[in-house]
């Protein structure tokens, strides 16, 4: 959500400043802007709204410098507004930017305004700022200032800090929340991740955590948690400017598919710490209204559908908190009883699908205690509309039929669950602790997932000649057979269905022959041995088998059960994201080898906009 651009050049840094927060537009924000030093002061001009609105600030009252640092913000503490914005100044003199939540902000805020400091803010930034000048007074450099200071702040942050006394120089921290060191030719720049800084750099330090850096025109310095000096590796990337290119891809759908890791990622940072999840992600004020919540009613359409029938599990099961979910085309037509302090979630990708966004009205006059948006779009009218918003940070999805946003979905939702049972107190705290620890293991699990992509390519030639084909899970893998079965349907025109794997003898296991491949989602859970029993039942009826296996559910399924892709899924919560990859991946690989059109099949569009 929050973006940080920084750049230190011989040239004015203004619009390199503006054209890196456009590139940032889409993770999220409500208010933009920028400082650059110049001749012995800090310039400074921020606002409440868009990138655009800033920029025509800019345009009527230019500022110029060869140094400075610019924001997109995303209120967590404090409402959207121009005095909440960043950068933030002490006396004039420091100016800063931070992604994250500070979370010792309030004991902080006493020790700076029992030493003479003025707020000018709700935010809980700005006591970083003033921490980072007092430091300064005291005697040390910025660099010095600002390694101090980051010992004294407990939260996630990513940071960009300069003085108008030191010219050139940018010092960047990061703990928790992502900060990248992009190095150009006689200039040097920051960022929260590359996309921004694409046009003036392939070269980039992914900084590491803990990390301090102080860069200039000439070079940069890394100092580690310890103050130690220390090197990173550079790293040239491939990634073109444009975002909504495909690269060395096929098919944007295989690109997306490719990225998920890194959305996944991008939707955990600056809102999971090391054993919680930190206050007021979903918003200003969220948890004092999530306290109370006592049920939650989730609506959406499609795959979001699938996702919030997953949570529904989750919710019910690690939280202790009913959910109901419905397709929103059918809840928005009849009354649904409303139960005292229900939440009513809504999850769109577009934020403009017409039957949820009708739904969202509705809820907004029913009683409802709150409305939350789950969404990656941050100007739809579904986010403007709620009363608390979770942006999934998937980035540009181009694909119609959706990948990394059904995944950062199924996380965002994760976060909500993981929230309220820490708010609610219905689990105990060493078990949310190892949720959110299991939740940090997510990404590179995706990216073992990815490594089947070979594997499944040759399975998916069994695929090619077929029909018709089923989907089976149970539990929370149920609605991942769901999706997969959609997947399937919408890229390749093959008729898929899922259903649970215990309603087999309920009359799916009629059409259960050789011409009719049935892909099985298998964790390691309590529900494996009855999982095994209806494969049993297809393979009885001569149906051939594809099981997508937990690797550790591996040494219970024999030979006779069928063809086996394993793959490690982390356990219970992380098992659902891990396993609809190679879901995707099958579905991607038979749509290619069928010739169809992968990225706009038929019939379809990206965003439903109307009923």
């Amino acid at each position: 959500m929050c973006g940080i651009v920084a750049a230190s050049t011989h040239r004015n840094v203004s619009e390199i400043l503006i054209s890196g927060l456009r590139a940032l537009e889409y993770r999220g924000y409500d208010s933009a802007g920028v400082a650059i030093q110049n001749e012995g002061i800090l310039l400074r001009q921020k606002t409440q709204g868009k990138v655009q609105d800033l920029d025509a600030l800019l345009q009527a009252s230019p500022l110029s410098g060869h140094c400075g640092i610019a924001h997109t913000r995303w209120a967590t503490h404090g409402v959207p507004s121009t005095a909440n914005a960043h950068p933030h100044l002490s006396r004039e003199s420091i100016a800063l930017v931070h992604n994250g939540i500070i979370e010792n902000h309030e004991e902080l805020r006493e020790e700076l305004l029992a030493a003479g400091y003025e707020f000018n803010s709700e935010t809980d930034t700005e006591v970083m700022v003033h921490l980072v000048h007092r430091l300064v007074e005291e005697g040390n450099d910025l660099f010095g200032a600002v390694r101090e200071a980051v010992t004294r702040i407990r939260g996630a942050f990513a940071i960009a800090v300069v003085s108008a006394t030191e010219p050139g120089v940018i010092v960047g921290a990061r703990q928790g929340s992502p900060l990248v060191l992009g190095i150009g030719f006689q200039e040097h720049y920051l960022a929260s991740d590359i996309h921004p800084l694409l046009g003036v750099t392939n070269r980039f330090i992914y900084l590491e955590e803990g990390d301090v850096v102080r860069l200039g025109t000439e070079g940069y310095d890394i100092r580690d948690r310890e103050d130690q000096p220390v090197e990173r590796a550079v790293k040239e990337s491939d990634v073109a400017a444009d975002a909504a290119q495909r690269g060395t891809f096929r098919h944007f759908m295989q690109k997306e598919i490719f990225e998920q890791p890194a959305a996944v990622a991008e939707t955990l940072e600056g809102r999971i710490g090391l054993d919680r999840v930190l206050p007021n992600i979903f918003g200003v004020g969220a948890d004092t209204i999530l306290k109370k919540v006592k049920q939650v009613h989730i609506v959406a359409c499609g795959t979001s559908f699938h996702a919030g029938l997953v949570a529904r599990y989750q919710l019910e099961e690690l939280a202790g908190i009913p959910c109901m979910v419905e397709v929103a085309s059918e809840y928005r037509y009849r009354h649904p009883v409303i139960p005292e302090n229900a939440l009513f979630v809504a999850i769109s990708q577009s934020g403009e699908t017409a039957d949820t966004l009708a739904a969202l009205r509705h809820a907004k006059a029913a009683g409802y205690l709150a409305t939350l948006v789950i969404c990656n779009v941050p100007e739809s009218t579904i986010v403007r509309e709620a009363d608390l918003v979770l942006m999934t940070r998937a980035g540009p999805e181009i694909g119609v039929a959706s990948t990394k946003a059904f995944t950062t979905q199924l996380v965002a939702l994760q976060l909500l669950v993981l929230e309220l049972a820490q708010l609610a107190g219905l689990a105990e705290a060493s078990l949310i602790a190892q949720w959110a620890r299991d939740l940090h293991q997510l990404p590179e699990l995706m990216n073992r997932a990815l490594e089947l992509d070979g594997e499944i390519e040759v399975l998916a030639e069994q695929f090619v000649e077929k029909h018709h084909a089923l989907f089976l899970g149970r539990g929370s893998y149920y609605p991942v057979a769901m999706e997969g079965a959609l997947k399937l349907k919408e890229i390749s025109y093959i008729h898929a269905e899922a259903y649970p794997a215990g309603e087999l003898k309920h009359g799916p296991l009629a059409l259960v022959d050789h011409d009719m491949p049935v892909v099985a989602v298998a964790p390691n859970n309590t529900l494996l041995e009855k999982l095994i029993s209806n494969i049993e039942e297809v393979r009885a009826r001569g149906g051939e088998m594809f099981v997508i296996a937990d690797a550790a559910a591996v040494s219970s399924l024999k030979e006779r059960h069928g063809q086996i892709i394993k793959l490690e899924t982390g356990g219970q919560m992380l098992a659902p994201v891990v396993l609809t990859v190679p879901l995707q991946l099958l579905a991607y690989h038979v749509a290619v080898l069928r010739g169809t059109d992968v990225d706009q099949p038929r019939n379809l569009a990206k965003s439903v906009t109307v009923e």
